[in-house]
């Protein structure tokens, strides 16, 4: 049972690596002369995996937008370089709200 999950494990790997789109993998697993019930939970977890791997990308992209607009917001109120101010103070700040809502897209999709 375990090696069978292992091999499962692999092909969604696999198939993550390569992009595979749901139809893709559907019509490979009907070229393997599989059942249509397995195939439809085969496409079902493969599914479940690709949306963990996007939402993990998407948490990532969050941090590094907050950790970002942090730095924009001491830099804004210390203002260790006052000709730079308004390129921190928008610049930064720009980017990072950039990043998180790039970070809330891949999570909330």
């Amino acid at each position: 049972m375990t090696t069978e999950t292992t091999n499962n494990n692999i092909q969604f790997e696999h198939w993550l690596s390569l992009n595979y789109s749901a139809d893709q993998v559907a019509q490979e697993l009907n070229n393997q002369q599989m059942d249509a019930a397995t195939i439809e939970q085969f496409v079902k977890e493969y599914k479940k995996q690709r949306h963990a791997k996007q939402q993990f990308n998407g948490f990532i992209c969050l941090g590094v937008g907050a950790f970002l607009g942090f730095i924009s917001c001491v830099l804004s109120i210390l203002n260790p370089f006052p000709e730079f101010y308004y390129a921190i103070l928008f610049g930064f700040t720009g980017l990072a709200i950039c990043v998180i809502m790039a970070g809330l897209y891949f999570v909330f999709e």
